[in-house]
């Protein structure tokens, strides 16, 4: 086998390597070959996983959303990726429930789940009094701060997106 061909057969590993990963946790199609009852098996246990471990690192989330917390979370799961590590994912679904899932929560939970998210989303925790309106919050992390936009970047970059 000459280089040519071998890096030839790396490319094509690489993508079909990607194809797959992307379908496990990015909710793009299946690749051709492989199984798609058995990769949605994994991508609902993947999915599951990653709302045991993000309940673990930030609690107060299923405290919060009571019975749903899970699949609100694995809603969110099916088109978001974990970037960035879970803490950072645990502010991404909060940020998701108060943007996109906010009309299916009742005024107190939303008030906490606000005051949750606002409270870990600065560069340090904010006092009662120095909270910020929903402008200035989304601003300061969200879809029109620095990082809303290096999200929204990656996840337009992602396969099949």
């Amino acid at each position: 086998m000459s280089d040519a061909d071998s890096a030839a057969a790396r490319q094509r590993l690489a993508l079909a390597q990607t194809a797959l990963l992307s379908a496990l946790v990015a909710g793009t199609p299946v690749p051709e070959g492989f199984d798609r009852g058995r990769i949605g098996v994994q991508s609902r246990a993947l999915a599951a996983k990653r709302a045991d471990v993000t309940a673990k690192v930030a609690p107060e989330l299923p405290e919060i959303l009571g019975d749903r917390y899970r699949p609100a979370f694995l809603r969110y799961a099916a088109t978001h990726p974990l970037q960035g590590g879970y803490r950072l994912d645990a502010l991404c679904f909060a940020e998701h429930v108060l943007d996109d899932d906010a009309e299916a929560l009742d005024d107190a939970t939303r008030r906490l789940l606000d005051g949750w998210w606002r409270e870990r989303s600065g560069p340090a925790p904010l006092s009662a009094a120095a909270r910020p309106g929903r402008l200035v919050r989304t601003g300061r992390f969200g879809r029109f701060g620095r990082f809303g936009r290096i999200m929204d970047a990656a996840r337009t970059a992602l396969p099949g997106r």
